[in-house]
This record gives C-alpha cells, sequence and structure tokens, in this order.
C-alpha cells in the first residue's frame, strides 16, 4: 500500500518538459508511481484542476538561528519552498568558541538584521563544532535544511579579537582549514565568505572575512576540494566588478574544482551596464577552467529601511558608526541639529551607486508607530516636508526620532515596469545566472524577498506570460539542485524525495507584507503568506495544507557527500 497518492493533477516534473495528467504514488517519503496509479493509499490529495511540481529550492537564506525558534522556517514554507541552504556570505554561527557567541549575535543583529533580543532568548549558543550545531537540528525541521561553513565564524573561533584588522599567521591559517575541514567533513555543504562593504559587525567595524587577504580564500577554497558534493558561496564586492573581483571569484573556483555563486545580481531596465558588467564574471571565468555563476534576485528589490539597524544606510560616506551606535546615542545625535547636519554632509558626499540612497525626499513612509507620526504612512518624505516647511532631511530626522528609531521608510520601486520584467527572463535563461537570494531569515525589517518563487509564478508567468509554467518551475527547482549536486530534488521522478508543491496556477502568487511580532522576546518582522499553494509536502509528509503549516517536522539535515554529489569545474584539476 501507499502512504499517499496525489490524484488528477498536471504534473509539472522540473525537467522543463511539457506537463501531463498523472497521479502521484509516494511510499517511505520518495515517488514510486507516476501516472495511472490503481494501487491503494493510505491518504489520498485530490490535485484535479491543479499543478504538482517538485518543492523549490532556495540556495540562499539565512534561517541557521531562526531553525531554533521556528522549526517551520516560515514563512519560505508557505511559498512552495522545500529546501533551503543557510550559512551564506561567512555568517554559520558554526563553528563557535563559547567566548565568541556573543561576538556572532551582535554581528548577525547588525549585519543580518535579526533582533538582538530573538537571538539571545531563542537560540542555545551551546556547541562547539558544525557536527554539533547539525545535530541539533537533526530531525526538528519541516523542510531539508543544508548549511555552508562560514568564513567569519572560523575567523573568529581561531583568531579573537584579532579576526577584526588582522592579518591570519601562516599558523592561523593552518588553523581556519583545519577547522573548515571539520566543517565540511561533518557535512558543511561548502564554504561561503564576503567582501561586500554593506557587512560591518555592531561596531561598524569590517565583518572578520573581509580583513581576510586573496591568499586566505584561495588556501581555504582549496580545503573544500577534498571534500565531496560540496560547493562555494561569495560576495566579492556590491559595485561594478573590475577584473580584479573578477580573478578573486575564477581562483577560489579553481582552487575549490567547484562552482562558485556570487550574491547579488538585481535586474530591471535602468542597470543594464551592471547587468552586462557583472555576467561578464561567468565569462572570464569560463575562459580560464572556472565556474561562476550569478544569484539573481527574481524581482524588483523593494526594501524597507530602519535607523534603528542601520542596514545599507552604513554604505554611506562615514556613517558605519553612527549607525552602529546604541538606539539611546543614536537617537541623541539625530535630535542634535549640527549631528544630524554633519550626518547629512556625510551622506551627500557619497560616490557611485549608493549616493541615490540620500535622497530622502522620494522616500516613502511604509511604517510608523507614534501618534504623530502614523498619519505619513503611505507619503513621501519630500510631500511631508513641503507640508511642514522644513527640509526633506530635517522631516525625516523628526519622524524617526518620534518613533525611537523604529520608522520604516522604502525607496522607490523602480523595476517594476515591463521592460524589468523582460529583462529578468532574459537573465534567468542566460546560464550565468541561477534564481535565488531570498535572505530569508535575514533583514527582517528590511526585506520580504522570502517570496521569490510565488512572485516569479505570479508576475513572470501568470500576469505577463514571459515564460511557461514548465520552465519557471525548472529554474526554481532542477537548476539550482544541479548547481550545488543535491541528490534526488528538485524533480518528480521515480525514485526521488517526494517534495512536492500542489499549487493553484491561477491563482498562486504573494500576499501582503505585514509586520508580525512572533519573534522570541516579541521583536518583529516583516511577513508575508501565499494564495494558491495548496499542499506541500517534504520527503511525502505534508508540511503545509491550504496555507496552514501542519505539525509534521520530516526535514532531513543535508549533508554534503551524503546528500550531494561532486559539481567539478573544467579546469580544477590543473
Amino acid at each position: 500500500m501507499l502512504d499517499t497518492v496525489i490524484r488528477g493533477g498536471d504534473v509539472i516534473d522540473g525537467s522543463g518538459r511539457a506537463r501531463q495528467r498523472a497521479d502521484v504514488g509516494i511510499r517511505d517519503g520518495r515517488v514510486v508511481a507516476i501516472g495511472n496509479v490503481t494501487e491503494a493509499a493510505e491518504r489520498t490529495v485530490d490535485a484535479s484542476g491543479l499543478v504538482v511540481a517538485p518543492g523549490f529550492i532556495d540556495i540562499h537564506t539565512h534561517y541557521d538561528a531562526q531553525a531554533f525558534w521556528d522549526t517551520t522556517l516560515s514563512p519560505s514554507p508557505l511559498h512552495g519552498v522545500t529546501t533551503v541552504i543557510g550559512g551564506n556570505c561567512g555568517f554559520s554561527i558554526a563553528p563557535l568558541g563559547p567566548e565568541h557567541g556573543e561576538y556572532l549575535m551582535r554581528m548577525l543583529a547588525r549585519v543580518e538584521g535579526m533582533p538582538l533580543e530573538s537571538l539571545a532568548a531563542g537560540v542555545p549558543w551551546d556547541w562547539t563544532t558544525t557536527a554539533e550545531y547539525l545535530a541539533k537540528l537533526d530531525g526538528r525541521l519541516a523542510v531539508n535544511a543544508g548549511f555552508l561553513v562560514g568564513h567569519s565564524a572560523i575567523r573568529r573561533v581561531v583568531m579573537g579579537d584579532g579576526a577584526v584588522g588582522q592579518h591570519a599567521t601562516p599558523e592561523q591559517l593552518a588553523q581556519m582549514q583545519a577547522l573548515l575541514a571539520d566543517g565540511l567533513a561533518a557535512g558543511g555543504m561548502g564554504f561561503s565568505s564576503s567582501w561586500a562593504t554593506t557587512h560591518n559587525d555592531a561596531d561598524g567595524e569590517p565583518v572578520p572575512s573581509r580583513h581576510a587577504t586573496l591568499d586566505e580564500l584561495v588556501a581555504l577554497c582549496a580545503v573544500v576540494r577534498d571534500h565531496p558534493g560540496t560547493t562555494l558561496e561569495f560576495i566579492p564586492t556590491i559595485n561594478m566588478f573590475g577584473e580584479a573581483d573578477m580573478d578573486v571569484m575564477t581562483r577560489m573556483s579553481l582552487a575549490a574544482n567547484r562552482p562558485l555563486n556570487w550574491n547579488v545580481l538585481q535586474v530591471n531596465s535602468r542597470s543594464k551596464e551592471i547587468i552586462a558588467n557583472k555576467l561578464s564574471a561567468s565569462d572570464y571565468a569560463a575562459e580560464r577552467g572556472a565556474h561562476v555563476v550569478a544569484l539573481t534576485v527574481p524581482d524588483s528589490i523593494r526594501t524597507w529601511i530602519s535607523f534603528r539597524t542601520g542596514f545599507l544606510l552604513d554604505v554611506l560616506n562615514g556613517w558605519s558608526k553612527p549607525m552602529a551606535l546604541p538606539d539611546a546615542e543614536k537617537l541623541a545625535l539625530l535630535r542634535d541639529p549640527a549631528g544630524r547636519a554633519h550626518l547629512n554632509d556625510m551622506a551627500q558626499s557619497t560616490e557611485g551607486t549608493t549616493r541615490s540612497l540620500a535622497n530622502w525626499a522620494v522616500m516613502t513612509v511604509t511604517e510608523a508607530f507614534a501618534p504623530e507620526t502614523q498619519r505619513f504612512i503611505g507619503r513621501t518624505i519630500g510631500e511631508i516636508a513641503t507640508e511642514q516647511g522644513m527640509t526633506p532631511w530635517d522631516a525625516l530626522c523628526d519622524i524617526v526620532v518620534a518613533d525611537g528609531l523604529r520608522t520604516l521608510v522604502s525607496p522607490p520601486d523602480r523595476g517594476a515596469d515591463d521592460e524589468s520584467w523582460k529583462m529578468r527572463v532574459e537573465v534567468w535563461r542566460d546560464g550565468r545566472a541561477v534564481i535565488g537570494a531570498s535572505d530569508a531569515g535575514a533583514h527582517l525589517d528590511f526585506l520580504a524577498t522570502f517570496n521569490y518563487s510565488t512572485t516569479v509564478l505570479a508576475k513572470a508567468v501568470r500576469e505577463r506570460g514571459l515564460l511557461p509554467l514548465e520552465e519557471a518551475v525548472q529554474l526554481l527547482t532542477d537548476v539550482p539542485a544541479r548547481l550545488y549536486g543535491i541528490k534526488d530534488r528538485g524533480r518528480i521522478e521515480q525514485g526521488a524525495c517526494a517534495d512536492i508543491v500542489v499549487l493553484d496556477e491561477s491563482t498562486v502568487g504573494p500576499g501582503p507584507i505585514h509586520t508580525r511580532h512572533d519573534l522570541p522576546a516579541g521583536a518583529g518582522r516583516l511577513y508575508g503568506e501565499a494564495d494558491g499553494i495548496e499542499h506541500v509536502l517534504v520527503n511525502g509528509a505534508e508540511i503545509v495544507r491550504s496555507g496552514a503549516f501542519t505539525h509534521a517536522r520530516p526535514g532531513t539535515i543535508l549533508r554534503s557527500g551524503r546528500d550531494t554529489t561532486t559539481v567539478s569545474v573544467p579546469g580544477g584539476d590543473r
């Protein structure tokens, strides 16, 4: 007898092939029959009029800490996600020394927008090795989850306070290599790092990985090649790529004999030159036998900017230290006419693309909290300033101060036009990019890109008809699975793990974004459900039914080598 049969749906198997009307039989967590399934089953899912597809695979999340207080890893599964990869950008939370938990907590709160009070209350911080960390999560999660071993964590454990500001000695580098090897042997999915200028710690200093030399990066990548089923993730810069940036990623890929995906490529009709520049990194690498691929977020990135966390604002000239101040000191700075004037002068002196962040007049107030500021919600700072007879900067500061730093403001969405969507689909089909970059679990008051999968299906497929549903499903499932070498996932085929989403293609899409105060210690986060996601199964067990979580926790902690195969690069054996 089967455990479950999904009857009468249009099966889109993830391969890109045309759909077929078929039943799907499941036993012991795997697909055992596709077609006219006559065998009896303990449970039947009626998929008449619905699409049956592989569960979506999100290779760029930061659920490392949330996994301890929210075993559903919400809201990703509500959007059809059945497999996630964490530990990105060098920000794993293992390995861990007893004396380093406080630093990592404060760093994550600063750089990844996770409330410090939630990290302190919701995470035990009582492991040392990657193996111990993975064991704590084994058997507890709704979805499958794999975790990279992060550079900043390794550097902090080996170098302590010297991880910030110092180069590693040969002895320290050897210790880092040994820690990385231990983490990969325990099942870490690969190595992640970052040189992004947006990545600063709680003191406003560059995070540990940003103090690494190229030689250190390459030496750590060389460890990866000795461990099967591993991969690389890296952020070289947030600016245009020069040859040096392309060379770094190429050398990392060759040293590891693995693909490297870099984060993040944003696509809109105003960024043609940037897109061409950044995709050319793949060509540069391929010419030298390496494999470098862009991780692209499949939507315009709408941001909710907070002066409390200061993330993104800290890229403005001279702002990294002020944005790292305690709340009381930051409020005092924004109240002080001289202090706020100096901040604005530094912001206006910023060069490059980040200069647009300081165009305060175009910001819209998306959330406000004080009785006197809530009337500004939905209005631009420019409109408010004109009404009150002051500069946009002063108007913004007054609102932020009145709200105790909790105000959320958003820049204009410049990527919602049809041309931008056409360009996105061209990039997805390019072969030099892979869909992902949700950042789910991080930037909890800043980003809501956790809904990228349902956004693709709604905006690119149903609303604009820019690609068939079969192709969109392949981009969300099989393509990321093959990049990471994930075994038996990303397709519906006999013998594959039964990670399946049943959806209504006529209604599927992201729901409205709202703030939800459900984190440990009562902290809030941006949250959004999905429409049209009827059933989500992981390893054959239903974790989402009619848009709500069940009590099932059938997820597997993915371990490199056991749950992945090795994806090598053409020049990796040189």
